[in-house]
């Protein structure tokens, strides 16, 4: 569903998993882009009242802890680049993640966190920057700040939209910087799609 271009919401009866990804807006700018008001409506219903199988990246992530009462806020650094995260005590019997290594590296790309979860709501994994990595929403959603879709390729595909480049020459320092980030982020892909495979290949059997 392309809610940007104007595509309406289907029916949500019909389906019965949600996954929402990424994008380059904040879950605060509404009036610049007025679709991601229903975006975390759409996400409430699905979640709160249908109960049924959810997972999201990056934007989704913040949409999903916005949508449910909990909040967001701007980091004083964004985090950006292949790094580590570690898994929390609250892994213990979850269906996605327990089996994970303990700590795993990732691509990182946000300047916006977590940092306020519903009391319904468990961090699953954390970095140094960022407290909330990755989160379960009672039995039935699961959400990432960074991006298990990562493949070979992805980064220099980004990059290549100028505002992207910019962006990560800004957070990173400089423009050599940014494109070691695509070097960095091709070397983990094989790890990100054993991850990734598994988080698709439980969700099913939730």
């Amino acid at each position: 569903m392309h809610l940007y271009d104007g595509r309406p919401i289907p029916q949500l009866d019909e389906f019965d998993l949600l996954l929402v990804l990424g994008g380059p807006m904040d879950v605060w700018e509404i009036e610049a882009h007025p679709w991601l008001v229903r975006k975390k409506q759409a996400i409430g219903t699905w979640v709160q009242d249908l109960k049924r199988r959810y997972f999201d990246i990056c934007l989704g992530h913040q949409l999903l802890v916005d949508a449910l009462g909990g909040k967001c806020a701007r980091m004083q650094k964004p985090e950006i680049g292949v790094l580590s995260v570690n898994l929390t005590d609250n892994t213990h019997g979850d269906p996605l993640f327990e089996l994970l290594p303990h700590q795993f590296r990732v691509l990182q790309w946000h300047g916006v966190e977590a940092v306020e979860l519903r009391p319904n709501s468990s961090a699953l994994a954390q970095s140094d920057a960022c407290a909330v990595q990755a989160l379960r929403v009672s039995d039935c959603a699961w959400g990432v700040q960074f991006h298990p879709e990562l493949v070979q390729g992805t980064i220099k595909s980004w990059m290549s939209d100028p505002a992207n480049h910019q962006r990560a020459v800004d957070w990173l320092g400089s423009a050599d910087a940014a494109w070691e980030m695509v070097s960095d982020s091709d070397q983990i892909v094989e790890e990100q799609f054993r991850i990734t495979s598994s988080f698709y290949n439980r969700l099913r059997q939730v």
